[in-house]
């Protein structure tokens, strides 16, 4: 049985902003947040992103955009011996009510019927309440970094019972360094 992790864009692989990443230029990796991925591919590792990208919804940019950054993001993996094996995304806004908006699950539906999984107990790498919400409601491990909106989310979560089990790293890097065990 091949080993999933599950990542969020935004604020977990590349820089995030209240602006939105609307283009290529807007969009710039974390520091070993590419190699990170490499390095859980070459452990045998298969890694999917869910993202929720209502930028498009909103008018911001458009699906061409994104799928020029997301065009990129292989690229780069690609330089470090891995692959993503799948990019999910929700263009809505939040009010559309949409069953693929995170913290809803439907994008973590559409991994497991796509690859014929399980996503229980897999990992989810996210940076805000949405992933962690997500996460949880799928049965995932939920993986709090402190990149991105990871530190005020930490200390939101940090007040409410129903969180302290989650686990935080500085970073995509710091996780993946943890779960290989190096």
């Amino acid at each position: 049985m091949t080993a999933w992790v599950i990542l969020d864009r935004d604020g977990v692989i590349n820089y995030d902003s209240p602006d939105y990443i609307k283009s290529l230029a807007e969009w710039h990796p974390i520091p070993g947040s590419i190699e990170a991925i490499g390095r859980l591919c070459a452990a045998g590792f298969n890694v999917a992103i869910a993202t929720n990208q209502s930028g498009i919804g909103r008018g911001l940019y458009t699906l061409e955009n994104m799928e020029a950054i997301h065009h990129r993001l292989g690229e780069l993996v690609d330089q470090q011996g891995g692959i993503i094996a799948g990019i999910f995304y929700c263009p809505h806004l939040p009010e559309d009510n949409c069953l693929c908006r995170k913290p809803k699950i439907g994008m973590l539906d559409e991994i497991e019927q796509q690859f014929a999984i399980s996503l229980d107990k897999v990992p989810f790498v996210g940076d805000s309440k949405r992933d962690i919400d997500a996460a949880n409601a799928k049965g995932c491990t939920p993986i709090l970094v402190r990149t991105g909106n990871g530190i005020k989310t930490a200390q939101t979560l940090s007040a409410n019972p129903d969180y302290q089990s989650v686990a935080i790293y500085d970073d995509l890097a710091s996780y993946v360094d943890e779960l290989l065990g190096h």
